[in-house]
């Protein structure tokens, strides 16, 4: 018996834990009525987090990436960061508001299902492109990144005891936002592209002093991990916002010159420059035009 065949099954077994881990979390919010279930509900996603990461690593190192692993995945980060989550926050902020707050919810895991299905279609072109290094950015916020907010807000919420610090409007408000950012164009960085440089230790312990000093003040840890998730996704909006204004610039020059080089050939004789047929550009990544000719 060959025993390497068996390590095919050890990246697996970690991403059916994250779906044991999302079932869990369901059925603790859907039968739980007191904060100390939904608290354990976060708490089990929080552990689907651990096995979400370990998987990939685990098929790094025995090199055992398999498309049934990769496909395995997607559906195991529906389950555990998009339906778990989604019911949790229903039945932590989301009931009184009736029937609007089961579509906000869906809402949200729909979204994170579109995010996934647009992931694994460009991963695959990035493949097929030749592309082996992975991207610096990934378009659209990644559904672990909006698992968190909403299991830590469960978390702040549960260790500030009787306190409510955010209303039910607010709550919505933010799975809406959540939903919105993972369907959208915006860039993220991926931070898989990181090396051990000197630039890299020096941020990394500069976020180790703020984290002790944070912690001997007596702030809670978990709102830590939720403002540096916050910070995380106003980092993405902010590098969105500034590469889109360098493209405008770029277009606007672009568009001048070309006017200009168009006057210019008008008033020798020649003709204008033809516009070239563009196709639509998120179309285009999804491969809607892959069997035009």
């Amino acid at each position: 018996m060959d025993f390497r065949k068996t390590y095919y099954i050890l990246p697996n077994l970690f991403t059916l834990s994250s779906v044991f881990c999302g079932f869990i979390s369901i059925s603790l919010s859907a039968s739980g009525q007191a904060g100390s279930d939904l608290y354990q509900a976060a708490l089990a996603i929080c552990f689907g987090f651990f096995f979400d990461t370990a998987d990939g690593r685990v098929a790094r190192l025995t090199k055992t990436q398999t498309d049934l692993g990769r496909d395995l995945d997607s559906l195991a980060d529906v389950i555990t960061f998009g339906v778990a989550p989604a019911i949790m926050v229903y039945k932590w902020g989301l009931t009184s508001f009736g029937r609007f707050g089961i579509f906000v919810a869906g809402l949200y895991v729909c979204a994170g299902a579109m995010r996934l299905a647009r992931f694994n279609v460009l991963s695959r072109r990035e493949e097929k492109a030749g592309e082996k290094k992975p991207g610096k950015y990934t378009m659209g916020l990644s559904i672990p990144a909006a698992a968190s907010v909403l299991v830590l807000m469960v978390l702040v919420a549960h260790n500030a005891g009787p306190y409510r610090l955010i209303s039910e409007r607010v709550a919505a408000g933010v799975v809406l936002v959540l939903s919105y950012l993972m369907v959208s164009r915006i860039r993220f960085r991926s931070f898989k592209d990181l090396r051990l440089t000197r630039r890299t230790v020096q941020l990394a312990l500069l976020i180790a002093g703020c984290w002790v000093a944070v912690v001997m003040n007596g702030i809670d840890k978990t709102f830590i991990f939720l403002a540096l998730i916050t910070a995380y996704i106003i980092l993405g909006v902010a590098e969105t916002v500034l590469l889109l204004k360098r493209q405008f610039m770029a277009e606007r020059q672009e568009r001048l010159a070309s006017q200009a080089a168009a006057a210019a050939a008008v008033m020798t004789g020649g003709g204008g420059p033809a516009d070239a047929p563009r196709d639509d550009e998120v179309l285009a990544e999804l491969g809607a035009f892959d069997g035009d000719d």
